[in-house]
């Protein structure tokens, strides 16, 4: 990847976490932390990876995309909106009555959304039977599914797992964003997943770890899963919670809180310098 490239990539990266806080500060509600955290490799699949078309968001030869961390549906619908799936007016009114976008992942309101999800657990479900009807079908296009790391504590996580490694379904990617910070705490404290690659290994995967924020690094995992067969690949991304604003980063109470108006202005003010930057 050139410089061009990646800076690109940091430009939409960093729209995708302006419009976190812009849909969770009108909002009054939703989840920032694990939003911001996201945001690169949301800002990679939609614009360097994912076979997809805004104009056809149901083609059945699309790549498929499954957030099964539903509630970083703010980070999802900023990458969907700057990729041309609707407009990025939309993210204004996130959670409004009403309104296209609500609080997780809507399948039958939102274009360019393959499967509703929010009960944490049941999204990569989802995404191992889209991946089984890709085999029984002989298609061509890829499943991946983005999970968080405190939901990895889930049980349906490891049975679905299970079944993928059992029907050899090298079609799907699973990413794990491990920001290492859940709605009570450190993954630690909650109930402790780790080691996660070892797990995932385990389970049959092909798996490695990177860092989740070096778009050389998800570059050269999502082709090392493509290339891999007759396996899941599991890809686990290091991650910082609140990523791109300073007093949002690694605080656990972030997760489900929404910026007041003087934390949004701060917010904004400090993303909007770091796109001024890029796009100098």
């Amino acid at each position: 990847m050139d410089a061009s490239q990646k800076k690109q990539l940091a430009v939409m990266a960093t729209k995708i976490r302006m419009a976190a806080i812009e849909g969770t500060f009108h909002a009054k509600s939703g989840h920032p932390g694990g939003s911001l955290s996201a945001a690169d490799v949301l800002a990679y699949l939609y614009f360097a990876k994912l076979n997809v078309d805004p104009q056809n968001p149901k083609d059945p030869k699309r790549d498929r995309f499954v957030l099964s961390k539903g509630h970083a549906a703010p980070a999802y619908y900023g990458a969907l909106a700057h990729k041309g799936f609707f407009s990025p007016d939309e993210i204004q009114v996130l959670r409004h009555v009403g309104a296209m976008l609500q609080g997780h992942p809507d399948m039958k309101g939102t274009p360019g959304v393959d499967m509703s999800t929010g009960s944490l657990g049941q999204g990569v479900s989802a995404a191992v039977g889209m991946a089984l009807a890709g085999k029984l079908d002989n298609a061509d296009y890829r499943v991946y599914a983005l999970l968080g790391d405190g939901e990895i504590q889930e049980g349906q996580v490891w049975e679905a797992a299970m079944f993928a490694s059992h029907k050899t379904l090298d079609n799907l990617c699973i990413m794990v964003d491990n920001n290492n910070l859940q709605i009570d705490g450190t993954l630690d404290q909650v109930n402790s997943p780790y080691p996660i690659p070892e797990k995932f290994a385990a389970f049959g995967f092909e798996v490695e770890e990177i860092d989740g924020h070096d778009f050389d690094a998800i570059e050269a995992a999502l082709a090392r899963a493509e290339a891999t067969k007759g396996k899941p690949y599991a890809i686990v991304l290091k991650t910082v919670k609140g990523k791109g604003v300073s007093f949002m980063e690694d605080q656990v109470g972030w997760h489900g809180v929404a910026p007041n108006a003087e934390q949004y202005e701060a917010a904004m003010a400090e993303l909007n310098a770091q796109l001024a930057e890029l796009e100098a």
